[in-house]
This record gives C-alpha cells, structure tokens and sequence, in this order.
C-alpha cells in the first residue's frame, strides 16, 4: 500500500473547539483511517505552516482523494496538503528508467 504525508492546518474553529475540550485527534484519525482499510503511522502536533503532519498507508490514491475530500468537507481544517512518499528503492528504479528516457529525449529547440 502507499504511503502519504498529510501536513494540514486546523481551521479556527477548530482550534477554539480543541481548546474548550481538549483531546487526542489521533486517535479520531487512526479510527477513520482504519474503517477504509488504512494504517495511520504517525500524528505530529507541530507549528509553522501546518499545525499537523500524519504518516498514512492507504490502499490507492482514489482513496487518499477521498480521504481528503471527507476532511475538508468537515469544515475541521483550512489547508490539507498531500505527498505521496516513495520509497527508496523504488526512487532506484525510477533513476534507471530515467536515465535510458533521458537518452531519447530531445529538449526544445534542439
């Protein structure tokens, strides 16, 4: 399954509600993660651009997609970015194939 790196920002709202009653949102994420048939590997508080960064290992892209349309339907967050991660040996094998298209490619004007 491939992984993903969720960085998001929580809406004010948000935010206020947090602080009224405070909790765990991992492990309100962890449990929708699961019910797709995902893994939630790690939920980081942070500050700066977002105020959370996750590790999620989700079945497909249409359901990262999904995942995402779901929270920001929510109204629970201002900014949801995603990354698909890539693994290294993977990146290996994506530099191989890169090098032999590199020796047919033709740059403009060339």
């Amino acid at each position: 399954m491939p992984y993903y790196l969720v960085q998001a920002s929580y809406s004010n709202e948000s935010i206020a509600a947090m602080l009224k009653k405070p909790e765990d949102r991992a492990k309100a994420v962890k449990a929708a993660v699961e019910k797709i048939g995902g893994k939630l590997h790690g939920f980081y508080h942070c500050f700066g651009d977002y105020d959370v960064v996750a590790i999620f290992e989700v079945p497909d892209n249409v359901t990262m997609v999904a995942i995402s349309m779901a929270v920001a339907a929510s109204g629970a967050l201002k900014s949801f970015k995603t990354t698909v991660l890539i693994p290294s040996s993977d990146a290996a094998q994506a530099m191989r194939k890169a090098g032999e298209i590199a020796k047919a490619y033709r740059p403009p004007g060339k």
